[in-house]
């Protein structure tokens, strides 16, 4: 974790200021906890990644691959104690989810060339530059680093650990990334002046999210989806359209950039592997906030 990120962490359970202690320490903090100054929560910093689950055992409960990785990569005893113990409340663990983040971390690094991410990069490109930038599900990173070349600070979350364990690979003194949930984020009230989510409303809350994004956004959203919602037990309960999603923005202090007031069809292709690849169409949209709030 870079330590600048302090000053703008939160706690996810009560959103008060943390503390932190460092056992490890390189360019980076490499291990440690932040603890929250009110409700004492901590939080676990493994491989210079900060773990920013209200409950580590409910999220390690259906990543158990997972827990044996910390286990094993954390260097200082109290951390291991830590990660064994929040493992040994496990009552019933759930399917593994790790082997399916792992291959969507392969599919990302090997679609980062797609058409898509240009359109995004020259969109991001014209925006002005902000002190303060959010991406909501950045996956491996490849769009928060190109927004570390121009704005102040840049921050990333991704519920996949090892997805932001490859966007840590980076050289960025003002780019860090968490593992966090983006309805449970670890921003508290903190405001970003561009706050960008893609195509991400088939796995958040659509309108969940939007609450979410219209409250830290301080300028500018941008947001994309292929409303790919058909997803068996884990479909979102409230489905979104193009037209019902421009007009939830609107409701929330939002006006639409001219180019997007309409449906987009941008493609983005996803390369599963040599012999499959998945074909989306999909729909971009950029508002600025004109309410204060």
């Amino acid at each position: 974790m870079n330590p600048f990120s302090l000053e703008y962490l939160r706690c996810v359970n009560c959103n008060n200021t943390l503390g932190i202690e460092i056992l490890e320490q390189s360019n980076e903090i490499e291990e440690g906890f932040l603890e929250c100054n009110n409700c004492t929560n901590r939080y676990a910093i493994i491989s210079k990644i900060p773990i920013m689950q209200s409950n580590l055992t409910s999220y390690l409960s259906n990543r158990a691959q997972l827990g044996g990785y910390l286990m094993t990569t954390a260097k200082n005893a109290k951390m291991k104690s830590f990660v064994k113990k929040s493992l040994e409340k496990i009552k019933k663990p759930f399917s593994d989810v790790i082997p399916l983040e792992k291959r969507w971390v392969g599919t990302y690094k090997n679609s980062t060339k797609s058409k898509f991410y240009s359109y995004i990069k020259n969109t991001l490109k014209k925006l002005p530059k902000f002190d303060l930038v959010l991406e909501h599900g950045c996956s491996v990173g490849h769009v928060a680093k190109y927004l570390a070349k121009k704005h102040e600070n840049v921050f990333g979350i991704d519920q996949s650990f090892f997805a932001i364990a490859e966007a840590k690979q980076n050289h960025f003194t003002n780019l860090d990334f968490f593992v966090a949930n983006s309805l449970n984020h670890p921003f508290g009230k903190n405001k970003f002046g561009l706050v960008v989510g893609l195509n991400l409303l088939e796995i958040v809350e659509p309108l969940d999210f939007l609450n979410v994004i219209s409250n830290q956004a301080s300028d500018v959203v941008l947001m994309s989806d292929p409303y790919d919602f058909e997803r068996g037990p884990n479909s979102v309960r409230k489905k979104v359209n193009p037209q019902s999603i421009r007009s939830e923005i609107q409701k929330r202090g939002f006006a639409l950039a001219s180019k997007t007031k309409k449906p987009t069809f941008l493609p983005w292709k996803l390369n599963i592997n040599p012999r499959l690849s998945l074909h989306y169409k999909v729909d971009l949209i950029i508002a600025k906030k004109f309410l204060k709030t």
